[in-house]
């Protein structure tokens, strides 16, 4: 996979290091802490959607995943530690 949207969390801190060796290109953050957030479009271009859970209200969690479904864009939700993270790596492989 190229591209990855991550939507949640204020800082990503090291995760973006690890998803760049994991593979990711390009990582898109988008915090979704303002409210103008749940209107914004995911771009065409991104492989794959995912969400830190423990960030994110449940209002702009469903609109993503509303956005990733008619875009046919597969979406993960995971908790912001590595290791939720990682498990869902594993998925993304599978898929793959």
């Amino acid at each position: 996979m190229a591209s990855l949207l991550v939507v949640g969390a204020d800082h990503l801190g090291h995760i973006t290091d690890k998803l760049e060796r994991s593979g990711f290109r390009e990582i898109i953050h988008v915090s979704g802490r303002k409210v103008n957030m749940v209107r914004r479009d995911i771009p065409d271009h991104v492989d794959a959607i995912l969400v830190m859970i423990d960030y994110v209200n449940h209002n702009l969690a469903k609109k993503v995943k509303e956005k990733a479904k008619s875009k046919d864009k597969p979406i993960y939700f995971a908790k912001r530690s590595w290791s939720s993270i990682n498990a869902v790596l594993e998925q993304l492989e599978k898929h793959a």
